[in-house]
C-alpha cells in the first residue's frame, strides 16, 4: 500500500533523489525507483559521487572563472566518471589548465595552483593509460593548453657572452613556474608518444607555428626544460613525418642566426643531440639536402668561440654523416682546417680531438686529397710553444687508423712531419712534448728508415742554409750600422725634395 502512495507522487529534484536515496533503498532490493514505471538502475557509490560533484564544483566556482568550469566539474577524477563523460572532462580539465598563474609570490593563490597540480596530475595518467582514442576537440584543446603554458618570452640575457664558464652556471635564471610546467612538458611527452593521438589529425594542430614556437624554447637557461624540449622534438620528428623537412629547415635558420648574428644561443647542444639520431637514421644515398646541412650548418658550427659546450655533439653529428658516406671525409677536413683557430691554444687542442675521431673514419683515398695542408696544419701543431697543443698533435700518432693512414703516404706526410719533430727536439721547452717527440720520431724511422733518412738530410741542409742566409743578413746589418756610426747625424748635403704635385680641382671635380 505503502509502495503505491509513494509511487503516485512526483518525483522531486535531483538533489532531493541523491539525499533521500538512502532514505527509500528499502523500497527495491536492488536500489532501484521508479517514477513512471521505468526501473532506474543505480550503484552503491551513485551517492557518494553525486555528492562528490556537488561539492568540488562548488569549489571549482568559487576559485575559477565561469569560462573555466564548463558543463561537467573539471576536478573530477576520470575513475569517478562514466567512459561516456570522460572525453568532456578531458577537455573540461584543458580548460582549467590554460589558466596561468603568478609564481613570483609563492603565498599567492595556493589553492589554486594545487588544484591545477592535481588536474595536470590526473591528465597525465589518463593520457599515459590510452584507454580511447583522442577525439578532435580534444586534440585541439590539448594543443591549445601547451601553447599557453609553455609557449612564453624569456626574460633579456644581460650575461657578457665573453664571461667564463663557471660564472654563467651561477647565474643561471630558473623558471619559478617549474613545478607546473614540468607536468605539462611530460604530459605534451606522453600526448604525442601516445597511441590514441592520430597523426593525421594532430598534424592539424601541432602544426609549423606550433614547432617554431616550441624550438624558440630551447633558448632556456634551464638544463630541466632543454632536457624535456629534446625528447619531445625527437618524437614530434618520429611521429609527423610531414613535420620533417621543416624541423630540419627551422633547426638550420637557429644554427645560422647563432653563427652568423648573435652568437649566443643556449639550446645547440641538445638540438645537436637531437639531430645525432636523426641523421643516423638517413636513409642512403644521402640527399644534397643533407650533405648542405653539413655544409652550411654543422661546419661553420666550429667558428664560434662557446664551442666547448657542444662539442661533443657536434663531433658525433659529422662522424654519422662520414659513417654513411664515407666520400665526405675530405670535404669535412677542408671545412675543419678552414675554421682552425690558428690564435686561440683551447680551441685548437678541441679541433685536434675531432680530427681524431674524424681520421678514423677516413680512408686512405679521401685523406689523399688533403693530405699536405692536413699534415702541414699538424706540423705547426706540433712546434705550437703551448705545451697542450703540442702534446695533443703528437698523442695522435699513438691511434693504430692514424698510424695507418700515415704509412700509406708517407711520401708526403713524412717531409712535412719530420722537420716539425727536429725543431722539436732542439727548442721546446716542454719535457713531456720532448719525450713524445722522441717516440713520435723512432716510429717513423721505423716505418721508413731509407725515406727518414733522406728527410733528415733534407731538412739539415735546408738549416745549415737558413744559418747561413741568417749569419749574412745579420753581418749586413753590422756593416750598416758602423757606417752609420761614422756618418756625422746632420751634414751640409743638398738634398732634392721633389714637392708633390697637388692636381686641380677641376680635375678633381670632374
Amino acid at each position: 500500500m505503502w509502495k503505491q502512495f509513494l509511487g503516485k507522487l512526483p518525483r522531486k529534484s535531483s538533489k532531493s533523489d541523491a539525499s533521500s536515496g538512502s532514505a527509500h533503498s528499502h523500497l527495491s532490493n536492488n536500489g532501484t525507483a521508479s517514477a513512471n514505471g521505468n526501473p532506474i538502475q543505480r550503484t552503491s557509490s551513485g551517492n557518494v559521487v553525486s555528492s562528490r560533484s556537488a561539492t568540488v564544483k562548488r569549489t571549482a566556482s568559487a576559485i575559477f572563472p565561469s569560462s573555466v568550469v564548463t558543463s561537467i566539474e573539471p576536478l573530477l577524477l576520470f575513475k569517478d566518471v562514466p567512459n561516456s563523460e570522460k572525453h568532456n572532462l578531458f577537455i573540461s580539465k584543458m580548460k582549467l589548465c590554460c589558466v596561468v598563474f603568478d609564481f613570483s609570490d609563492p603565498n599567492k593563490n595556493c589553492a589554486e595552483k594545487d588544484m591545477k597540480r592535481q588536474a595536470l596530475l590526473d591528465l597525465v595518467d589518463y593520457v599515459d593509460a590510452g584507454t580511447s582514442k583522442f577525439t578532435e576537440p580534444m586534440i585541439s584543446a590539448s594543443c591549445k593548453m601547451f601553447a599557453i603554458n609553455l609557449f612564453r618570452t624569456f626574460p633579456p640575457n644581460t650575461r657578457s657572452s665573453a664571461g667564463g664558464g663557471e660564472a654563467e652556471e651561477e647565474e643561471l635564471m630558473f623558471d619559478p613556474a617549474w613545478s607546473h610546467l614540468q607536468l605539462v612538458y611530460d604530459l605534451l611527452l606522453k600526448f604525442i608518444e601516445s597511441s590514441s593521438l592520430d597523426a593525421k589529425i594532430g598534424k592539424k594542430y601541432v602544426d609549423h607555428s606550433f614547432i617554431a614556437r616550441l624550438l624558440e624554447l630551447f633558448d632556456s637557461e634551464d638544463p630541466r626544460e632543454k632536457d624535456c624540449l629534446k625528447t619531445i622534438l625527437h618524437r614530434i620528428y618520429g611521429k609527423f613525418m610531414v613535420h620533417r623537412p621543416f624541423i630540419r629547415k627551422a633547426v638550420s635558420n637557429i644554427f645560422y642566426r647563432f653563427v652568423s648574428e648573435t652568437d649566443r644561443h643556449n639550446g645547440i647542444a641538445e638540438l645537436l643531440e637531437v639531430f645525432g639520431s636523426v641523421i643516423s637514421g638517413f636513409a642512403l644515398p644521402l640527399k644534397e639536402e643533407h650533405k648542405i646541412f653539413l655544409w652550411r650548418a654543422l661546419i661553420p658550427l666550429h667558428k664560434p668561440k662557446t664551442l666547448g659546450v657542444y662539442l661533443q655533439q657536434l663531433t658525433y653529428c659529422v662522424t654519422q654523416f662520414i659513417e654513411k658516406e664515407p666520400m665526405l671525409a675530405s670535404s669535412v677536413i677542408k671545412g675543419l682546417l678552414r675554421y682552425w683557430p690558428v690564435t686561440n691554444s683551447q680551441k685548437e687542442v678541441m679541433f685536434l680531438s675531432e680530427l681524431e675521431e674524424v681520421l678514423e673514419s677516413t680512408s686512405p683515398a679521401e685523406l689523399q686529397k688533403c693530405v699536405i695542408p692536413l699534415f702541414r696544419r699538424i706540423g705547426f701543431c706540433i712546434n705550437s710553444s703551448h705545451f697542450q697543443v703540442a702534446e695533443r698533435a703528437l698523442l695522435m700518432w699513438n691511434n693504430d687508423h692514424v698510424a695507418s693512414l700515415a704509412s700509406q703516404n708517407q711520401q708526403a706526410i713524412m717531409p712535412l712531419i719530420l722537420p716539425a719533430l727536429e725543431r722539436n727536439i732542439r727548442s721546446h721547452w716542454n719535457q713531456a712534448v720532448l719525450n713524445l717527440t722522441e717516440n713520435v720520431k723512432k716510429m717513423l724511422c721505423e716505418m721508413n728508415e731509407e725515406l727518414f733518412t733522406a728527410c733528415k738530410e733534407k731538412f739539415e741542409g735546408e738549416e745549415e742554409r737558413r744559418v747561413a742566409t741568417e749569419e749574412k743578413r745579420r753581418m749586413i746589418w753590422e756593416r750598416l750600422e758602423t757606417t752609420a756610426a761614422f756618418q756625422p747625424v746632420a751634414s751640409n748635403t743638398a738634398v732634392l725634395v721633389i714637392p708633390a704635385i697637388t692636381p686641380p680641382i677641376a680635375a678633381v671635380l670632374s
